[in-house]
């Protein structure tokens, strides 16, 4: 809310002084416009998680306000059975399965081809509990105002540890909010995650994604909210590595995380 609030201030300065000043465009360096793979695979509970999308494009400038999609990618994913799903592209940059096939705790390894380049990346499908429950009441914020925040609860399993990626999205936000947790301090027990924001009001739904992850994603995730806050796409995306590794060419990495994870996810109405 802080943040927000300096947000605001900011805003009513530029516009006070709007009338005299020119707007003015840095000459800001352009680097190396680098792929990036958008491939989650995510099983929501209930589903049989054969349909996937895999979405590929590239760095743009900062000032640019579309982002270049990559049209003509060869895109496949085989699992440590030897079973191979092939992702057609559907639209530009856009590359659906409708046959694939999830296992809980098996291998997947992804394959892209694209502008002459080859990538892959490895990694296991992650299984989640569900949301047992949603409960909703009013807490004070920092200026001493009553806002509306959710807490949802699910059970974690003993004997082993967890991570998990949670996203909120709602009519309010406008982009995604994101919250890791893991059960360092929690395993085998009840976890309770907490979510509020001062435009949520009464009316409003909120979806709440909750996912299974494993730890070298829940650290490549925990990076991107450092650097971004609770969206990592609320600016701009930076050079933080992800799992793809480009087989051709071991330093024109691209960017993004190929990752594997079951989901619950909840439709909750605001009252």
């Amino acid at each position: 809310m802080k943040s927000k609030a300096l947000t605001l201030v900011s805003l009513l300065f530029v516009l006070f002084f709007s009338s005299c000043e020119d707007v003015v465009n840095l000459d800001l360096e352009t680097g190396e416009a680098k792929l990036v793979v958008d491939a989650e695979i995510i099983w929501q509970k209930g589903t049989t998680g054969n349909e996937q999308v895999i979405k590929i494009s590239k760095m743009a400038p900062y000032y640019n306000n579309t982002t270049p999609k990559v049209s003509g990618a060869q895109v496949r994913i085989e699992n440590s059975t030897g079973d191979i799903f092939t992702f057609n592209e559907t639209e530009p940059g856009i590359y659906t399965c409708t046959n694939f096939i999830p296992v809980l705790n098996t291998d997947y390894k992804l394959f892209v081809t694209a502008e002459g380049q080859s990538f892959t990346a490895t990694e296991k499908l992650t299984s989640v509990t569900p949301i047992e429950k949603v409960e909703q009441k009013l807490v004070p914020d920092f200026g001493g105002e009553d806002v509306i925040e959710l807490t949802f609860y699910y059970k974690d399993p003993a004997d082993q540890a967890n991570f998990y990626l949670t996203d909120y999205k709602s009519e309010f936000l406008l982009f995604p909010e994101y919250e890791l947790t893991d059960d360092e301090l929690f395993n085998g027990n009840e976890i309770s995650t907490r979510f509020s924001d001062e435009d949520m009001k009464p009316g409003n739904t909120v979806l709440i994604t909750h996912r299974g992850i494993s730890k070298s994603f829940h650290n490549y995730m925990n990076l991107i909210l450092e650097v971004y806050g609770g969206s990592p796409f609320s600016v701009p995306p930076g050079n933080i590595r992800g799992n793809i590794v480009n087989t051709s060419d071991a330093n024109n990495f691209a960017l993004g995380y190929f990752r594997l994870c079951e989901s619950d996810h909840v439709s909750y109405l605001v009252k």
